[in-house]
């Protein structure tokens, strides 16, 4: 029997699918703090900084499972809140 030794999930293909499902739902949670972080009223960017971990949390766990949709939507939440941090200075 060949063991794939940078598979964790070999023999558990269940915990891989709640790790996708774990990863939407972090997704869904960051989903509201980065569109509101896009407003570009004073102070308000400065929700991106919550935003923007609880992204990078959900990129990390949809990485550990074999589907790609939590990782991907965490990925664009990434970049969104990344980018606009990055043309405000991480301010407004």
């Amino acid at each position: 029997m060949l063991v794939c030794y940078f598979d964790n999930t070999v023999g558990r293909p269940h915990i891989s699918a709640m790790l996708n499902a774990l990863s939407l739902l972090i997704g869904l949670v960051a989903l509201p703090f980065a569109l509101v972080g896009i407003i570009p009223f004073p102070f308000v960017p400065l929700i991106n900084w919550i935003a923007f971990p609880i992204a990078l949390t959900g990129t990390v766990v949809g990485m550990l499972s074999r589907g790609t949709a939590g990782r991907n939507l965490n990925l664009l939440l990434l970049i969104v809140s990344g980018v606009r941090l990055m043309l405000t200075g991480g301010f407004i």
